[in-house]
């Protein structure tokens, strides 16, 4: 493997060695987002010890230091809110909003991007969804019986009035994308930015906007959770999430919003589909399997969600979703029944491909949402 492309493998990827952040339980609060002053200082803490979801994963990179800001990163604190969605994020996560600045050169010197349409998979562990979408299932279960355990509806109490119901957070905050499509990549990029306007924050919004214009309530975590310290985002995130469901128990499903990372030697994958002629970032559902070990004795709930939210989506927007990754990976999903890992695209897609995904994906969410509120079968 190419070296930069291996560097950039280790620090996106979420099915490869994880390298994420570490920082002390945060005091989340809801804010108003706008511009930081223009000198700030981040103190880098000590590492910590490997990620209990990722053994192999022993530390990573601590910057600190004083960081001059651009005038403006992020929108105006008079930018008009969606009506649902209350954004919390802790005053140390804010602060840290310019501590690495997105830097994308226009150059092809680490190699070239591909775009890449990830379809119907054949094989053995791959089976297909009756109103659309496949599975992969890397586990014990048989397909046929996994098939029909996807069949079950979710028990999810769930309400279209604006209470708190989805919750949005991202373990990997800092990962991000290239700014534009010139059939390369730069060999200094490293994919990642604390800039909450062109990270998996900017993702995050996206989805929140469309659940909000349903009327679904939604708590948008934008906590940065791998920085300056990769190691020990899972055990970061976790703490946000219970913070959340502590202050807000009416919330029944938590997405992680990630992009993947995908290369093949120095070529850069970006998966795409086309939908209402429009380029958008293909997205992964990852829903975990216990093997007994794992603590998640209710992990079945989440892969009904999963299930039903992936089959939503191709009906809505065929082509979309790559198939569901049932596998043996806990990633916080055993804190509530509607819990789900999203890979929106990888490092090869554009933020606007993937805010387009984002999109599609708050409105694949809104509809499945309803339709179980409603006592309908989603996906149909």
């Amino acid at each position: 493997m190419h070296l930069k492309i291996k560097q950039a493998a280790l620090l996106c990827g979420t099915g490869a060695v994880l390298l994420t952040g570490h920082q002390a339980a945060p005091f989340l609060r809801s804010i108003r987002i706008g511009t930081l002053p223009q000198e700030i200082t981040v103190t880098a803490p000590v590492p910590d010890e490997p990620d209990a979801e990722n053994p192999a994963d022993s530390g990573g990179e601590a910057v600190s230091g004083s960081y001059s800001a651009p005038e403006r990163h992020a929108p105006a604190a008079d930018a008009p809110q969606p009506e649902h969605v209350i954004n919390i994020e802790s005053d140390g996560s804010q602060a840290m909003w310019h501590a690495r600045v997105y830097h994308c050169p226009d150059t092809q010197t680490g190699g070239t991007i591909l775009d890449r349409h990830f379809g119907a998979q054949k094989g053995t562990m791959f089976f297909d969804l009756p109103n659309g979408g496949q599975v992969r299932n890397s586990t014990s279960w048989t397909n046929a019986d996994l098939l029909k355990e996807s069949a079950v509806r979710p028990t999810l109490d769930l309400k279209l009035d604006g209470t708190p119901m989805v919750l949005i957070y991202h373990t990997h905050t800092t990962e991000s994308y290239v700014e534009k499509k010139t059939g390369g990549y730069d060999s200094n990029f490293n994919f990642r930015t604390t800039e909450p306007d062109k990270d998996m924050v900017a993702v995050g919004d996206a989805i929140a906007e469309q659940l909000s214009a349903a009327g679904i309530g939604v708590v948008h975590a934008r906590e940065i959770h791998d920085y300056p310290v990769w190691s020990g985002a899972y055990g970061n995130s976790a703490k946000t999430i219970r913070s959340v469901l502590e202050q807000y128990p009416s919330v029944c499903i938590a997405l992680d919003i990630h992009r993947d990372a995908l290369a093949d030697g120095s070529t850069v994958i970006a998966p795409v589909c086309t939908v209402d002629g429009k380029q958008s970032a293909q997205i992964m559902i990852i829903s975990g399997c216990d093997d007994g070990t794992m603590g998640m004795p209710n992990y079945r709930e989440n892969f009904h969600l999963a299930s039903a939210l992936q089959q939503t989506a191709e009906t809505m927007f065929s082509g979309l979703t790559r198939p569901i990754m049932f596998d043996y990976r806990k990633y916080n999903q055993n804190l509530t029944n509607g819990s789900l890992l999203i890979e929106v695209g990888s490092q090869g897609n554009t933020l606007e491909e993937a805010r387009y995904a984002g999109e599609l994906v708050g409105k694949s969410l809104s509809e499945t949402i309803r339709q179980l509120a409603e006592g309908g079968d989603s996906g149909t």
